[in-house]
C-alpha cells in the first residue's frame, strides 16, 4: 500500500505503550501496527505548513519567509522567558500570542537521557513528554502564563539540564533518578514570582513506555534531502523518531513540510 502525505509531527496517545499516528491522505496511519514491517520512504518535494506553497522548508515546517513572519514560530516558542503578551506587547501577532501565552503552563522534570527541566502548556501534557522520549515525568510548577514558566526554567537550568541527549534517549541509555527527590532539591531555586505556584502536594510520576522491539546500537540519521529514497524494517518508535533494523533513525518532526510517499511492503 502507498500513502502520500506532507509530513507533520506524529500524533500520540498515552496508553500501556504509546500509540503513534501519522497523518496521511486525510486519514491516520497507526504506526504501531507497522512494527517489523518493511517501509519505503520516497522524498517528493516540499510544502510549507504555513503558506501551503511548494517552497523549500527552512525550519519547523515553514519556508524561509513564513519562518520569520508566522506568529506560531516566534522566538518565545523556544525561549518562553521572552514572552510579552502578559504585558500587552506584540511580537508578531498579539491576539495569537495572548491565546497561547496567557494559558496555564507547566514546568516539569523529565527523565529522557538524564533529568531535564522543561516548559509546556498544560494542555500539552503528556504530549510534550512523549515527543521528547521521556520515560518518566513530573509536574513541579503550574503558572498562569508562559513568561513565568520561562523564567522558572531559566532559573532551574542552572542546576539541572534543559536538553536531551537524543542519541542516549534513542539507545535507551537512561540514568535512573527519583524525580520527586529531584523536585524537592530544586524548590529553593524557583524564582520568587513563581514560588506560590509550586505543586507541593504533587507526587504523581507519569511513566511512559514506547513501542520498541529493539533499540539502535550505533545510530545513523536519515536526511531525506541527502537520501531521497530509503527502505528499512521498522523496529520501534520513540519521541518523534522512527527506528529501523539497520540502526537508522528518522526524525519525523524535523522533516515537517516534506512531501513523501510511504510504501508498506
Amino acid at each position: 500500500m502507498k500513502y502520500q502525505t506532507v509530513l507533520k509531527k506524529m500524533k500520540t496517545e498515552l496508553n500501556e505503550k504509546v500509540q503513534y499516528y501519522l497523518d496521511v491522505d486525510n486519514d491516520f496511519l497507526n504506526l504501531n501496527q507497522l512494527l517489523d514491517r518493511e517501509l519505503e520512504i520516497s522524498f517528493e518535494g516540499y510544502q510549507c505548513l504555513c503558506c501551503g506553497k511548494e517552497k523549500k522548508i527552512f525550519r519547523q515546517g515553514n519556508c524561509y519567509d513564513c519562518f520569520y513572519e508566522n506568529a506560531a514560530v516566534g522566538d518565545w516558542i523556544m525561549k518562553p522567558e521572552l514572552s510579552k503578551a502578559h504585558l500587552g506587547i506584540e511580537d508578531r501577532n498579539l491576539e495569537y500570542e495572548k491565546q497561547v501565552q496567557l494559558k496555564p503552563h507547566i514546568v516539569y522534570l523529565a527523565l529522557s537521557s538524564n533529568v531535564k527541566v522543561g516548559v509546556t502548556r498544560k494542555t500539552q501534557v503528556p504530549t510534550r513528554w512523549i515527543d521528547q522520549g521521556a520515560s518518566k515525568a513530573i509536574e513541579i510548577v503550574e503558572v498562569p502564563n508562559r513568561y513565568l514558566a520561562g523564567i522558572t526554567e531559566v532559573a532551574l537550568k542552572e542546576y539541572v539540564a534543559d536538553k536531551t541527549s537524543w542519541q542516549k534517549m534513542l539507545k535507551n541509555n537512561l540514568v535512573d533518578a527519583d524525580l520527586i527527590e529531584e523536585r524537592e532539591k530544586l524548590k529553593a531555586y524557583i524564582p520568587e514570582e513563581a514560588q506560590d505556584y509550586f505543586l507541593a502536594n504533587n507526587s504523581k510520576v507519569t511513566e511512559i513506555n514506547y513501542p520498541v522491539l529493539s533499540y539502535p546500537v550505533k545510530i545513523k540519521t536519515l536526511n531525506l534531502e541527502k537520501t531521497p529514497f530509503y527502505s528499512g524494517k521498522l523496529k520501534g518508535i520513540k519521541g518523534q523518531y522512527l527506528l529501523f533494523e539497520d540502526n537508522t533513525a528518522f526524525n519525523v518532526r524535523n522533516s515537517e513540510g516534506y512531501k513523501v510517499i510511504i510504501t508498506l511492503k
